[in-house]
């Protein structure tokens, strides 16, 4: 193992790599296939090979019709002169979230407990035995927006990992230590702790972030959150409430007549790009427009706006 990872190391700058998502069932990965970054599959050979280096392992998680996902590519992991920073100061694990939506999972927790939101591409640098330290979504390769450039941000990790590892290591353990912690807990509670104020709580959470002038949940981007407008449904069959009433029909209509709604194909967008749900980001997910169909017909049921059963 040792042998051959120096082998690999060695041509790593010279954008050298075995191609080993070629074989892989994933979509996804054969996309990425060609790509000049070393890239390899989750499983322990990834893990054994990065505690062989003594390096961090970037995992890097998409889907095949994430719209950031192919930006990132194109910018970052097609580019030779990225390949080579990635391959020298990391091992690279790409990895599919519709194949291993564990693996999704689990890491995505680490993202949303690190910045405070979650998204796709994924990006998450990792000990050598897979605990997160560092996480986000999608990294220009410029510096812009706001934004740090992905190389820069590939350089200033692995700085911190050769000079203050114990650093890096207690964030990891401390990170890891949350996350079990938060996982366990629904584990842990017992059936006395399931009662009507959880759903008060959630309740009162939803209407927090309602928007009363275009409907839907927080700002843009916004994405029709279709179980949300299940809870809701499901509350006014409850409290009769006007206000719970409003915060449906005001978000339904919103989505149902802006362009996030496929006015001629039928379908939803993946989600609206700005507040007033008008421009769409271009894709469309089963899973989003199989929930929604649900979220219309249970708005038309408890509401009886006959709209609703015209959306498709």
């Amino acid at each position: 193992m040792g042998q051959e990872g120096g082998e690999q190391h060695a041509g790593y700058g010279r954008g050298v790599t075995e191609k080993r998502l070629a074989n892989e069932t994933s979509p996804y990965h054969r996309q990425h296939a060609d790509n000049p970054v070393d890239w390899k599959p989750w499983g322990d050979e990834a893990i054994a090979q990065a505690r062989d280096r003594d390096v961090p392992v970037f995992l890097s998680v998409g889907y095949s019709s994430c719209h950031w996902c192919h930006v990132m590519a194109h910018e970052s992991f097609e580019d030779a002169e990225t390949a080579a920073v990635m391959n020298e100061l990391f091992v690279n694990v790409k990895v599919d979230r519709e194949e291993r939506p564990d693996v999704d999972a689990i890491y995505m927790q680490s993202v949303q407990a690190l910045t405070g939101r979650g998204g796709w591409p994924m990006s998450v640098w990792c000990t050598p035995d897979g605990r997160p330290f560092y996480a986000g979504t999608y990294f220009p390769d410029d510096d812009r927006h706001g934004m740090p450039a992905f190389r820069r941000v590939c350089a200033a990790i692995a700085e911190a990992w050769r000079e203050r590892r114990d650093e890096v290591t207690a964030q990891s353990e401390q990170l890891t230590a949350a996350l079990s912690e938060e996982a366990l807990r629904i584990d842990r509670a017992g059936d006395d702790d399931l009662d009507a104020g959880i759903l008060t709580r959630a309740y009162a959470g939803i209407r927090s972030q309602f928007e009363p002038s275009h409907g839907g949940f927080g700002r843009a981007p916004k994405f029709p959150q279709a179980m949300t407008i299940d809870f809701l449904c499901r509350a006014y069959v409850r409290n009769l409430s006007d206000e719970t009433h409003r915060m449906i029909t005001t978000t339904l209509d919103a989505m149902a007549a802006g362009g996030i709604h496929d006015q001629l194909g039928g379908g939803f967008a993946r989600y609206s790009t700005d507040d007033t749900w008008l421009v769409p980001h271009f894709e469309k997910m089963l899973y989003d427009n199989a929930l929604l169909t649900r979220a219309y017909l249970h708005g038309f049921l408890v509401t009886g706006e006959p709209r609703y059963r015209r959306v498709d």
